[in-house]
């Protein structure tokens, strides 16, 4: 018998691929020419980072939910700042896309994404290129290629445009990684939010005003609040569905969780946008393509476990070691230094990163670990 708490994530499975699929399919259908027809991308994204500031702002400032990270002017400066510059770009690009070529097609563009965090990986030097993994990556772009020529509607426009969000999503990834994680700076999805969002939003507006502005002025278009606030709210409420899953979920989950959603979006794009055809041919190049993302999940995966045994073994040599120089010595080691499971960097039992007190350590490389498989390697040695 399935119990409440595997009900309970399967729910916020669901919540989350309804969502993902949704936010997609809605955007589309906003940006359309063919139905809502509002062909102003950056506008659209500049409400939803508006509406999801206020929104963060009074989860932490107003009704105290969650309460606010420290944040420095220098930290803002050199870390928050790149980081919005280039999710605010991921977005308008990602956006834009849709007035020129297919949802099915966008997503089978989407398989692009670890290629694309792992090249931006190893030119900031936090990966280091690997026979195995770059195979994957050819073979992920040779799916993608034959998806790209079996598309009946190609349109490089909006191809360049999607191809170009995706590594500046992978760009804002890695930076992530280098600038806040080296920082030891975590922000959740409503702390990112209230950072990011705002940040996003300025940065959108001198694109705006160079390209939508004065289009926008004379051009008759139609404005429904209730359209742009359920939009909105749909894109807020995804943030919320992932932290949640994600909390619930392991990595290996969430990731196989993620294909579905793909699978799931290209066949209801296809009803819902009729003129949205597929081939046979964009057919085998995804699948050829998500065999190199299946494979490529899997090294990173087993990279995270084999980092985790490594841990475990030094902790367990640590621990063994100290208590042979005890017997040997004769010197008293209290109990509870020994025996200490708080994870607290007082015991000997704290995490390797703890004893070296460096967070690019040989004995867990960020460069290797995910930052969800960071959580799961503290979870794990709490």
């Amino acid at each position: 018998m399935v119990s409440k708490q595997h009900l309970l994530t399967y729910l916020y499975l669901l919540v989350y691929i309804l969502l993902s699929s949704g936010v997609i399919l809605y955007n589309k259908w906003v940006l359309s020419p063919k139905y809502f027809n509002f062909p102003f991308p950056i506008t659209l994204t500049m409400i939803h980072m508006g509406f999801s500031s206020l929104v963060a702002f009074f989860l932490i400032r107003v009704f105290k939910i969650v309460a606010p990270v420290k944040m420095t002017f220098e930290i803002y400066a050199t870390c928050v700042i790149p980081i919005s510059a280039f999710f605010a770009s991921s977005l308008w690009f990602g956006n834009t896309a849709y007035l020129f070529i297919s949802v099915a097609f966008i997503q089978m563009l989407k398989a692009l994404m670890p290629v694309a965090t792992f090249l931006m990986a190893v030119i900031c030097g936090t990966d280091k290129l690997r026979c195995d993994v770059f195979l994957n990556m050819v073979l992920v772009s040779v799916g993608v290629v034959v998806s790209s020529y079996g598309e009946i509607h190609f349109n490089i426009v909006g191809t360049v445009y999607q191809v170009t969000g995706i590594f500046a999503e992978a760009l804002r990834l890695v930076l992530t990684q280098v600038l806040l994680q080296k920082k030891g700076l975590t922000l959740n999805p409503i702390t990112s939010l209230y950072y990011i969002a705002p940040c996003s939003f300025v940065f959108l507006f001198v694109p705006w005003c160079l390209l939508e502005k004065s289009e926008m002025e004379v051009s008759q278009i139609q404005f429904n609040y209730w359209i742009f606030f359920s939009n909105a709210l749909c894109a807020l409420a995804l943030n919320f569905s992932i932290f949640l899953a994600i909390g619930r979920t392991s990595a290996v989950t969430m990731r196989v969780a993620g294909v579905l959603k793909d699978w799931i979006l290209i066949a209801l794009s296809t009803v819902i946008f009729p003129e949205s055809t597929i081939t046979n041919l964009n057919i085998i190049g995804y699948a050829i393509a998500l065999c190199g993302v299946v494979m490529y999940n899997y090294l990173k995966l087993r990279d995270v476990h084999l980092s985790q045994t490594s841990v475990e073994s030094i902790a367990e040599r640590v621990a063994k070691d100290l208590k042979m120089e005890k017997k040997s010595s004769d010197l008293y080691v209290p109990d509870d230094l020994m025996n200490d499971s708080s994870g607290g960097k007082t015991g000997w039992n704290a995490s390797p990163l703890d004893l070296h007190g460096d967070e690019e350590s040989p004995l867990v490389p960020s460069s290797r670990v995910s930052h969800l498989g960071r959580n799961q390697l503290s979870i794990h040695k709490a």
